[in-house]
């Protein structure tokens, strides 16, 4: 599946990305670490909680809330209880994830359930998103009652749109719907990935910083933008990575996700593949051999969905980068400001 490099997004302060993403993960993860308890049951809960925590990840959306709260007039510390909410949930939300996907690896290491079983998986992804909401507590002392009491708000709305996003994705599989069109997917992945992974971190961050004296709405389509340019990258590549990747290669295949190549490859297919694609998508994920899914993989590379995908996450970066400098036109430039532009244009490249 070889394409041309699209040079259009690069220029991007790399090392600054990366300096940040490690600085502001550190802070992130020691901040985490306080809340991850000890004690019994250890070998059936605690320890389980801790297990992904301590798993190398981005860092994304903790760095994002910090670098937010930065950029508007806070401090980070301000920011920390923040960051390491989002961080505790995402966490939470994998953990469930993995089990309703029934994947077998996380950040390259077995799943939490294939370690220990569903139950006592599901039951530690339980216990962490109640633990997600402790270090919100925090806020109410340090950023004052208002502002704390916002940002529970913002933490409930996230919770419920993801919670809605995953349904309509989980429900897709089930029925195996074959009449889901670009809009659809792209309102699923509003719900299900931007409110987690960038619209809820740039404005609780803008709270923590500016305590209200900036809009938020518009960060929703910051957010939006730079959510989906993002989600649509990482189903590319579930299908193009190389080892490193850290999740099953071809594992939105086998587990039936309607992605936005799917779809593509639905609409432009003749009757005859769009049937058998049809048939081989609706198999459980146990009966989905690995010669299905090279003819799968065929099939979207024949109906150019490869080239769609990369086509709409394209316009979706330039739009949020268009969307983010208009927001941020009266801010002062900083580090944290170039930080996030820095984000937007990064996994751009990394769609290339």
């Amino acid at each position: 599946m070889g394409h041309a490099r699209d040079t259009s997004f690069e220029g991007t302060d790399d090392v600054l990305v990366r300096e940040v993403l490690g600085e502001y993960g550190e802070l992130t993860r020691r901040y985490v670490e306080a809340y991850l308890q000890q004690g019994e049951p250890g070998s059936y809960l605690y320890e389980l909680m801790a297990d992904y925590p301590r798993r190398t990840g981005k860092m994304l959306r903790p760095s994002l809330c910090i670098a937010m709260a930065r950029a508007t007039g806070g401090r980070a510390e301000d920011a920390m209880a923040c960051a390491a909410s989002i961080e505790l949930m995402h966490n939470a939300m994998l953990i469930h994830d993995d089990i309703e996907d029934d994947s077998d690896e996380r950040r390259g290491t077995p799943t939490l359930h294939a370690l220990h079983g569903v139950p006592l998986a599901i039951n530690a992804g339980d216990a962490m998103g109640l633990l997600s909401l402790r270090p919100l507590k925090e806020n109410f002392h340090r950023l004052g009652f208002a502002t704390a009491l916002r940002i529970f708000e913002e933490t409930e709305r996230m919770a419920w749109e993801t919670a809605e996003g995953q349904a309509l994705e989980l429900g897709w599989q089930r029925d195996n719907r074959v009449d889901i069109r670009d809009e659809d997917y792209l309102s699923m992945v509003l719900q299900k990935t931007c409110w987690l992974a960038t619209i809820h971190p740039l404005r609780v961050g803008c709270l923590v910083g500016a305590r209200g004296s900036l809009p938020l709405d518009p960060l929703i389509r910051v957010g939006f933008f730079f959510g989906a340019a993002f989600q649509i990258q990482d189903d590319l590549l579930n299908l193009t990575a190389g080892p490193a990747y850290g999740k099953e290669i071809n594992g939105d295949l086998r587990e039936g996700k309607r992605t936005l190549m799917l779809i593509h490859a639905f609409r432009q297919a003749s009757e005859r593949d769009s049937g058998r694609l049809a048939r081989l998508m609706g198999k459980p994920r146990s009966a989905r051999t690995d010669k299905d899914i090279a003819w799968i993989c065929g099939l979207l590379e024949r109906s150019g969905a490869m080239d769609h995908a990369r086509s709409v996450a394209h316009a979706l970066g330039g739009a949020a980068l268009y969307e983010f400098d208009q927001y941020c036109a009266d801010l002062p430039a900083s580090r944290d400001l170039r930080f996030i532009r820095g984000l937007l244009t990064w996994v751009m490249q990394r769609v290339h």
